[in-house]
């Protein structure tokens, strides 16, 4: 019996991948490889949609790629790719274009938010148009589940509205992805405002942690975690939201319970659980770092590795275009 497919992607638009990424979406996908077909890709294309100098592009598509085979993404059980090199990314979001009202567009929230941010003048067509692209990279490959966060469920939304108005004009052609979303850590947040996810883009640097950090920086950032005035360790995310996302973090890489941690800090205070969760995400990120630093130093390596996947995920993706030119009425190509 055929695994269901599976497709995620994650931005090359940083140095490292940081703790929220990993326990919410890439931890998962190494889980995820084992049960499903998996396809995950590095999505440099969505990352020009904001000004990047393009030798930083090409050195952080190179850290993301070596990060997810270092956290334990098997090229040999996961197709794992870059984006751009596979072409049939931006053919398919151009028919998806001339498919999306403007309007429909225009409901996207993300672009709303990165538009406030940036400022309208630096708002390019390339952001607004996002989500199509996005939907083009989850359509291409008939992906039948797609880890979200609470903050892409829209976009996915979008990706099966257009997916069920391409079939209904043109003949049963995409696949309807349904959401796949890991509750017990859908959102880490910022060390220094619990209130806030942690984000890249909008975290200090003391409200992050660095999947490719030193373990004595990422140790300090923990023992200075915004808690509140109380002693008592417990899950209480109204009241306690800072030491509610610590024990989040602690039980997700532990495998212990919350409840069990909160019975266990009984009575110890903040020094303890917090030293207690530096040391277990130190001992997590440790060999990650390590594992990404040996994939950087062999280029090679790591280009071949890459191609493997690339020539897997070109194969499905040329299949179906051939089929959606078809069916648009594109005339061939001899």
């Amino acid at each position: 019996m055929a695994k269901p497919r599976v497709l995620s992607g994650i931005q090359p638009t940083a140095d490292s991948f940081h703790l929220g990424n990993y326990l919410g979406a890439i931890r998962q996908w190494v889980t995820m490889q084992e049960t499903h077909d998996a396809f995950y890709c590095v999505v440099d294309l969505h990352a020009i949609t904001i000004p990047v100098e393009a030798a930083t592009l090409r050195h952080r598509s190179r850290v993301a790629a070596a990060q997810l085979f270092a956290v334990g993404l098997d090229p040999e059980r996961a197709t794992v790719f870059v984006q751009s090199h596979i072409r049939e990314h931006t053919e398919l979001a151009w028919v998806l274009n001339c498919l999306t009202g403007m309007g429909e567009a225009g409901r996207m929230t993300q672009f709303k938010d990165k538009s406030a941010k940036f400022g309208e003048s630096a708002a390019s067509v390339g952001l607004f148009t996002y989500p199509i692209l996005q939907a083009a990279d989850i359509l291409l490959y008939h992906a039948e589940s797609v880890p979200v966060g609470a903050d892409q469920k829209q976009h996915l939304e979008l990706t099966r509205d257009l997916a069920q108005r391409f079939n209904h004009r043109f003949g049963d052609t995409f696949t309807l992805p349904q959401p796949h979303i890991v509750k017990s850590v859908e959102k880490i947040t910022d060390l220094q405002d619990p209130a806030a996810k942690m984000s890249k883009s909008s975290s200090s640097p003391q409200g992050i942690i660095d999947v490719l950090e030193q373990p004595g920086p990422m140790r300090k950032k923990i023992m200075r975690a915004v808690t509140d005035t109380g002693t008592e360790v417990a899950f209480d995310e109204e009241n306690k939201p800072g030491i509610s996302n610590l024990l989040r973090i602690q039980s997700a890489l532990s495998g212990t319970p919350i409840p069990d941690l909160v019975a266990r800090y009984e009575g110890q205070g903040y020094g303890t659980f917090k030293k207690d969760v530096a040391e277990v995400v130190a001992d997590t990120l440790t060999p990650i770092r390590e594992r990404t630093e040996k994939l950087l130093a062999d280029e090679g390596e790591l280009d071949r590795l890459l191609a493997i996947g690339a020539g897997r995920a070109r194969a499905v993706a040329q299949q179906t275009m051939a089929q959606v030119r078809e069916r648009v009425g594109f005339l061939p190509a001899y």
